[in-house]
């Protein structure tokens, strides 16, 4: 990735390179901000701007050696952490890293974790991950000015592996860049935060996101601007959308079943819909359920006749013709409160066919409040 592949954020990257050229190097940095914004793609890119060996006023020069090796993230002296299954490190699922990254540099875990079918399992970056890394800080510097540890999802990192790291972050080697790319600042340690110079990194304006939809896309107008209205600054949402994304219209698909039955008070109905959401391997549930909170969301709003504050696509919107006005002052906060502690009952591995009973069990009576 280079500067230009970037999407918007125009400032953040003239900062970075002017930071560079001044010879303004903190060795700790923590991209944070919403998600699907291109804070991964803008870290590789300033990775290779730090590395290139002839560095032009906008952007790597893209023909020295060091930019040749990072065309294929093979340079030896970039590194990656990121969220694994299966007590692994990172570096045994490299390859399917690096090409995850050649297919698309904007994505989620959620897409992540399914490219390396983790079926059930939740990412995490494992204890032993520190032990590696520590390792690969210690050597010299192989060909690069600077050696780069960019660490996705700092938040999806065992607090035993945060706490071994801790010194190395703080005092790393001469000539290392420590830089975290982040989605949930509330979850990465603050004893690694406290150690990292923060950059945050804005949601993505309406007139860039409909740019690069029209530009990659082939999309007239309306539409790059309808997708860019729902996604809300996020392009990997944006992308979705434009694919007519199979997963978000499961997600109705379940939200409207869950929903029905728990208006209905069917019992057997609703135990039916929550074994089927019990089914889906959690980073699903967790998605299901963030993706619920949104619908909760949207058709509270759309009660206030708003419109322009509303975020739907035409299936969501038809479906909350009938079932906006259920959502109001005397439900919402409460539907918030119990998605939201699924959500978390979910995280921390919780049996799930008893989160979701429990839920849509909820759900029939905040319904008819």
């Amino acid at each position: 990735m280079y500067f230009r592949d970037i999407i918007g954020l125009h400032e953040i990257k003239r900062h970075l390179i002017d930071t560079v050229n001044q010879d303004i190097v903190p060795h700790a940095r923590v991209f944070h901000g919403p998600g699907g914004v291109g804070k991964l793609p803008l870290a590789i890119a300033y990775a290779r701007y730090l590395n290139c060996s002839h560095r032009g006023e906008d952007d790597s020069c893209g023909e020295c050696p060091s930019c040749h090796k990072f065309d294929k993230l093979a340079h030896p002296d970039l590194h990656f952490v990121f969220p694994v299954v299966k007590s692994k490190v990172s570096d045994e699922y490299l390859p399917e890293w690096r090409e995850m990254l050649s297919k698309r540099s904007y994505f989620d875990l959620g897409e992540w974790l399914r490219f390396i079918d983790a079926q059930n399992a939740q990412g995490l970056i494992y204890e032993k991950e520190s032990a590696e890394i520590i390792r690969k800080l210690n050597l010299k510097v192989y060909e690069a000015p600077y050696k780069v540890m960019i660490v996705w999802l700092p938040e999806k990192m065992h607090q035993a592996c945060a706490n071994k790291l801790l010194k190395m972050i703080e005092e790393p080697p001469a000539h290392t860049v420590f830089i975290l790319v982040t989605e949930d600042t509330e979850n990465v340690l603050q004893t690694i935060w406290s150690r990292c110079q923060p950059l945050y990194v804005r949601a993505l304006e309406m007139e860039e996101m409909v740019e690069a939809l029209q530009r990659n896309f082939d999309l007239n107008a309306d539409h790059a601007r309808s997708a860019a209205h729902i996604a809300r600054g996020s392009y990997t949402k944006a992308m979705g959308l434009v694919h007519s994304s199979d997963e978000n219209g499961y997600f109705f698909s379940l939200f409207v079943q869950m929903t029905r039955a728990s208006f209905s008070g069917n019992i057997k109905t609703i135990k039916q819909v929550a074994n089927e959401i019990a089914g889906i391997g959690r980073e699903m549930q967790k998605s299901f359920l963030l993706y619920s909170l949104r619908m909760f969301r949207e058709y509270f709003i759309s009660n206030l006749g708003q419109p322009s504050m509303v975020y739907l696509n035409r299936d969501e919107q038809q479906f909350g013709e009938r079932f906006a006005p259920f959502i109001n002052e005397r439900n919402i906060e409460n539907l918030y409160d119990e998605f939201s502690l699924a959500h978390r009952h979910v995280e921390q591995n919780g049996n799930a066919k008893i989160i979701f009973l429990d839920l849509c069990l909820k759900v029939t009576l905040f319904l008819r409040k």
